[in-house]
């Protein structure tokens, strides 16, 4: 395996959603060694935060207009990866934070970023931020929102980097997990 200290340059691929499916191996084996507090918590399943899960997810949102994967390979193999697509701010936010957000949130171009995974040892490495830069480019919204755990801080801080701030806490299901509802107007970065 290749890692920081022996890589080559790291080339970014941008894929749509029919490139997607027989790539799910990859980005669930990516995903598991990038979330093993998630992987080896037998709770995690039920909360819906599983690798089976992970499947799930991009399966159903291969259907959405905009959808974008980007993946990093460093020496020809998959360190890292990033999807998203293009949503309602009704659909992203649900209706318990729909009013709460700016008014461009709800009525311009909105991103929903779902997943930005990265290997460990190819994390602190800047990975996250070209993923996330070139979801921009591929997606090209004018707000962009994602949900994060509040005990993700390595995730946390590059979204506070990013210039993601909190809008507020998003369950999926009632009795689902508390997350952090981060949004980014894009216009405001640099």
């Amino acid at each position: 395996m290749t890692t920081p200290s022996t890589r080559t340059n790291v080339v970014i691929r941008t894929y749509g959603p029919g490139k997607v499916p027989p790539m799910l191996d990859v980005l669930a084996d990516i995903w598991a060694d990038a979330h093993p507090e998630i992987v080896d918590n037998p709770s995690a399943e039920a909360l819906g935060l599983s690798v089976s899960a992970l499947r799930r997810q991009v399966e159903g949102h291969l259907k959405h207009s905009g959808f974008a994967l980007v993946v990093a390979y460093a020496g020809g193999t998959p360190v890292g990866f990033g999807y998203a697509f293009l949503c309602s701010a009704d659909y992203w936010f649900g209706p318990g934070l729909v009013d709460q957000v700016p008014e461009g949130a709800r009525t311009e171009r909105l991103m929903g970023l779902c997943e930005l995974a990265v290997r460990p040892p190819w994390q602190s490495q800047g990975l996250g931020t070209r993923l996330h830069t070139a979801l921009i480019q591929a997606v090209n919204p004018k707000w962009s929102s994602l949900l994060a755990l509040p005990s993700n801080q390595r995730g946390q801080d590059l979204y506070a980097r990013l210039g993601y701030r909190c809008a507020g806490e998003y369950r999926n299901t009632p009795d689902g997990p508390a997350f952090d509802l981060l949004l980014l107007r894009v216009e405001d970065v640099d």
